[in-house]
């Protein structure tokens, strides 16, 4: 865990904007040096206007993959309910061939009830939505060993969510990627949840990326710390990859500026 780089994220809220000014912000996080982009998988805003402009995650990543090629990109995170688990690993692996090779696949169990009830899906529980995750995700993988052509590389997989006898125990047994918005003492917590779930399946923590929301310009306007402050204390936990969410419609990626510097400087001596 401690090999690994530092990366920066950010997550381009899809929300009270025209695509032109998505557009832009891509291509300016990717001159920035961002390490990788996200988007959500929501239909509807998920603050301000909540009839406001929205787009979808899947159509919108395929675009990113042509439009980038350097950054990583992914959804942060896809809901699992949305999408036949097959067609979702067919979806990735073609996102997966057209970027050549730079998809990350960010699932989650999923929790908007708007987005469930409006688009027809079976809302259900908080824990049969994780049972029916937890049931997806080999079939996925499995998918992928199916596919012609195969994927470019392995994809990464992405899990997002904190439960502790469930989603970290899909965290040890499936993902590359944990992300997660909890910090300090919780964050030490649930790591030690993880290494525990790692060691029961015989699996190393140290080959998990973990991945910590900081802030940015969107939601509720709160902005990060300086890195020194806020990104020093999750990266001696083991956090690696720190993403900063902005939102529409003039997408201020100014608050990635520090952070990026912060990366770059912590890189060059680790």
């Amino acid at each position: 865990m401690s090999d690994r780089p530092i990366r920066i994220g950010v997550q381009l809220h899809p929300q009270q904007a025209d695509y032109a000014q998505i557009r832009k912000a891509v291509i300016r996080a990717e001159e920035m040096g961002v390490d990788v982009l996200f988007n959500w998988d929501h239909f509807y805003p998920l603050y301000g206007d909540e009839d406001g402009k929205h787009f979808e995650c899947w159509t919108m990543l395929a675009a990113w993959a042509e439009q980038t090629s350097r950054v990583e990109i992914g959804a942060l995170v896809t809901c699992n309910s949305y999408r036949n688990p097959n067609l979702l690993a067919d979806m990735a692996r073609t996102v997966d061939h057209i970027s050549d090779g730079r998809l990350i696949l960010g699932i989650g169990s999923g929790w908007a009830e708007r987005d469930y009830t409006e688009y027809g899906y079976l809302f259900g529980t908080a824990g049969s939505r994780l049972d029916d995750l937890g049931e997806a995700l080999p079939v996925i993988e499995a998918r992928w060993e199916q596919l012609n052509p195969a994927p470019t590389r392995k994809i990464p997989v992405l899990i997002g969510g904190g439960g502790e006898k469930k989603t970290l125990k899909f965290v040890a047994r499936h993902a590359d990627i944990w992300h997660t918005f909890v910090q300090g003492d919780d964050l030490a917590h649930k790591i030690d949840v993880l290494r525990g779930h790692c060691a029961s399946g015989g699996r190393d923590l140290a080959d998990i990326e973990i991945s910590v929301g900081v802030g940015g310009r969107g939601r509720e306007g709160r902005l990060p710390d300086a890195p020194e402050v806020e990104g020093r204390p999750l990266h001696d936990l083991g956090a690696r990859l720190f993403t900063l969410g902005i939102g529409g419609p003039d997408y201020d990626l100014s608050v990635a500026e520090p952070w990026i510097a912060w990366r770059d400087a912590l890189n060059a001596v680790s």
